[in-house]
């Protein structure tokens, strides 16, 4: 969101740099992400000065007409310049351009003032035409001015031109009361105490004459106020400056006269409003209601649009007329022949706006203001203001009759506070009267306050405010984060490790494990394509969730798994050449559940998705390609168990429709992760082409196995050692089944057994796959022999001939 810095000093007493506002709003959560300076003449007229024309000599060159003369342009020894202008006259004050200033024009083009020789004089700048400073279109002749300014005087000084900065705020969807320049300055006014003016609207009356306008709103619900009142006799015309400095200061171009009084209003104060051609509404009636499903009508832009029988729209007797809240329509819009407008100040549900808005794609500057929420009290003081304006600006006559249709109002929110909540909440214990200033200076007045609580009353149009905490948090927000000292205590709590067992502190433990380990987090979207649910289908813990009114068919469920919503990631990257991934996500996937007789109940589970793709680390003339294997996934996978203080486990093949091949870990005989290669015809759902090797964890149930008791066990005085397998299979056989023959075939020597390579093709055999083992022996009492370690091995083999027909790959 953009603010004029000039525009702000016009509601409230500033006497802070741009800069020095910025630091202020983003104490109080108005983020500033940038303030650029606004010239509304290009340069500013840099290089510009007052100047005095001391002598003119006219001359003659091939017929033209030229004047030599002396400036005294302040500085000491007057300058010569060649004038070309018919009305130059000695004793004239002129704005010349002095030496280096450069001159812009309006196709884009500049130049700069250097001293040169033309028609054999020196000429030592320029006396200018209104063109030549930007300020006007008139190129007949120079300007000439009324004023007895110093010579020398920047020109900037005499036009008043007041630089002005834009100021562009990272305004949080909470934060509705503040998308307004008056929203902004309610913020200066609690942090710096200083009042805010709004502009007048003493001077609003309405003729004798009455208006035949009557308004109907159908759904009280969807528009639970909506003001109007009629203006005859404008004239549709060009703004003048100051009203179309104000937009382009906040980027937005000019129309005409009415439009542009209905955008400054809506910035001064963030109320959007609507202007209609009071000649094209049939009937004069305005009827707030949803027209069918189907029905075609035409917006501001010319397109033709299908109302989806949701939709909320302001009508005539006969037709609508705009999308309330959103967008207006093509034919009742403001024309240059228009001379008899109807002015719509309204409240809007924000819920009904987001839908509509959401469901045609239509993001404007109102339905920003209406989905966030806006003041359902300020319609009749915006109508005024902005009626007020179109007298001013425009003409016309008030009619009599202003409509204010609100037939059940907003009461205030009252709030109980409880002083011991705000001290623990906030860290430090505030009088009680600096907590009534703050929460007063916010228009959040104090009811009641005895020891123990207060009772306070929210305005409506503080929509984030509705509980205990929110009113605290406004408290220190005003009072300043900066003014909270860091206990002692609270920085050894944070620096202890995350020793509870909590679920944000240990998900940022792993975070920050995964990103020490070269793993990249990523966020993906939840909303997702039907055809990524349907590849999944038979992981899914539940039914679909379709989205009753989706951006685009692409994005119209949610997602029932990480696994290609992350793809996407690795495609993205792929595709700009960074094919060697190590990515992770912690997310939610949604489903539903229906049990027989019940209603469908809508659920989600949160999981830690890994991607693996490309190589193990860059490829360089020393180091060569190496790819990423199954085994680096289960190392990932295992440090993760480990950081969760996961040590028992059991394991078996991952007989799932994602996976070429793949393991599952089980914990008390339930699913915890899987992990494996994703088959190529799911990877290409994404456009992935490449390799990728993809672990889902279970991470509400992964938590549930976390415990803080560690058990110690003495670190062994002899050496471990390995041994390798490569046995060749029946692949209905599962890993688990080749880790329980190894444990019960050697009980006292065997430490572990883990799988580092799995490998099927044609070489092995139609139903073979081929297991690469890896077997750690120790022996606690005394250090193992080669003997012993070979009895072992051939023990371990006779078993797997025996019991599984295995074959060892030499």
């Amino acid at each position: 969101m953009k603010i004029s810095y000039n525009w702000l000093k016009s509601l409230i007493d500033i006497q802070e740099s741009p800069e020095e506002i910025g630091k202020l709003l983003t104490g109080t959560g108005l983020e500033v992400e940038g303030i650029e300076e606004i010239e509304s003449v290009k340069g500013g007229l840099k290089g510009f000065v007052i100047g005095e024309v001391l002598t003119c000599e006219p001359f003659t060159v091939k017929e033209k007409q030229l004047s030599l003369t002396t400036v005294d342009i302040g500085a000491g020894e007057a300058s010569t310049i060649v004038c070309g202008a018919a009305n130059v006259r000695a004793g004239q004050k002129v704005v010349v351009a002095t030496l280096g200033t450069t001159i812009y024009f309006a196709d884009g083009k500049s130049f700069t003032i250097e001293k040169r020789k033309v028609y054999g004089h020196p000429s030592e700048g320029m006396i200018c035409a209104e063109d030549e400073m930007g300020i006007g279109t008139s190129h007949d002749g120079i300007l000439v001015l009324d004023t007895d300014l110093p010579n020398g005087t920047p020109a900037a000084q005499y036009f008043k031109m007041e630089p002005d900065y834009q100021i562009e705020i990272g305004l949080t969807p909470n934060r509705a009361d503040a998308a307004s320049h008056f929203g902004v300055a309610r913020d200066l006014k609690a942090v710096l105490g200083r009042e805010v003016t709004l502009p007048s609207v003493d001077k609003f009356a309405v003729s004798a004459q009455k208006t035949d306008f009557t308004v109907t709103v159908e759904n009280t619900e969807a528009c639970p106020r909506f003001c109007g009142l009629e203006i005859q006799g404008v004239t549709v015309q060009e703004s003048p400056d100051w009203l179309k400095k104000r937009l382009l200061a906040i980027g937005l171009n000019p129309i005409n006269n009415i439009v542009d009084i209905t955008n400054y209003v809506c910035h001064t104060l963030g109320q959007p409003m609507h202007a209609f051609d009071a000649n094209e509404v049939k009937g004069k009636q305005i009827i707030v209601r949803v027209p069918e499903k189907g029905t075609k009508f035409v917006t501001l832009d010319g397109t033709e649009r299908t109302l989806s029988g949701h939709d909320l729209m302001v009508c005539n007797a006969e037709e609508p007329m705009a999308i309330a809240g959103v967008f207006g329509g093509q034919k009742s819009g403001i024309k240059a022949g228009t001379t008899n407008i109807f002015l719509e100040v309204a409240y809007f549900s924000p819920v009904w706006v987001r839908r509509t808005a959401t469901f045609h794609g239509l993001k404007t500057d109102a339905s920003f203001r209406y989905e966030r929420g806006t003041d359902p009290n300020m319609p009749p003081f915006a109508i005024r203001f902005a009626a007020l304006l179109v007298q001013e600006l425009v003409g016309g006559t008030i009619l009599d009759g202003v409509i204010d249709n609100y037939p059940n109002p907003i009461e205030n929110l009252e709030i109980q506070v409880k002083h011991k909540h705000i001290n623990r909440l906030i860290g430090k214990n505030l009088d009680d009267d600096l907590i009534k200033t703050i929460l007063e200076s916010l228009d959040i007045k104090v009811l009641t306050d005895d020891a123990f609580e207060m009772t306070v009353s929210v305005p409506p149009y503080r929509v984030d405010v509705t509980r205990e905490a929110d009113v605290i948090e406004e408290i220190l927000r005003i009072y300043g984060f900066d003014n909270i000292e860091l206990s002692e205590h609270l920085q050894a709590d944070f620096l202890s490790g995350f020793p509870d067992k909590d679920a944000d502190k240990l998900q940022m433990r792993l975070i920050e494990l995964l990103a020490a380990n070269g793993f990249n987090e990523i966020q993906t979207l939840s909303i997702t394509k039907p055809a990524y649910n349907e590849a999944i289908q038979s992981l899914a813990k539940g039914g679909q969730v379709t989205l009753l009114n989706p951006l685009s068919e692409e994005l119209s469920v949610m997602r029932q798994s990480l696994l290609l919503t992350g793809m996407e990631s690795v495609a993205y990257n792929i595709n700009r050449r960074q094919k060697d991934l190590k990515l992770f996500e912690f997310g939610r996937a949604y489903f539903t559940k229906q049990e027989e007789g019940q209603d469908k109940k809508y659920k989600e589970s949160k999981h830690l998705g890994l991607w693996l793709s490309g190589n193990q680390q860059a490829e360089t003339w020393l180091a060569g390609s190496n790819p990423v294997t199954f085994h680096d996934m289960a190392l990932a996978v295992q440090k993760v168990l480990k950081a969760m203080k996961v040590t028992k486990f059991d394991t078996q093949d991952a007989n799932s429709p994602v996976f070429q091949y793949g393991l599952t870990y089980l914990i008390n005989k339930k699913p915890v992760v899987s992990l494996g290669l994703v088959k190529p015809s799911i990877a290409r759902l994404a456009d992935v082409k490449q390799a990728v090797f993809y672990a889902d964890f279970d991470w509400e149930y992964l938590l549930k196995q976390y415990s803080e008791k560690v058990n110690y066990v003495e670190i062994p005085k002899f050496p471990e050692v390995r041994r390798d397998l490569s046995l060749v299979i029946d692949a209905a056989t599962s890993f688990d089944q080749v880790s329980a023959i190894a444990n019960k075939t050697e009980r006292k020597l065997l430490k572990a057994v883990n799988v580092f390579d799995i490998y099927e093709g044609e070489k092995l055999g139609e139903g073979k796959k081929s297991y690469s083992v890896s077997f750690i022996l120790l022996d606690k009492d005394k250090t193992l022999t080669d003997e012993v370690i070979d009895k072992t091995m051939q023990r371990l083999i006779a078993a797997y001939e025996k019991e599984l027909s295995a074959v060892i790959r030499k």
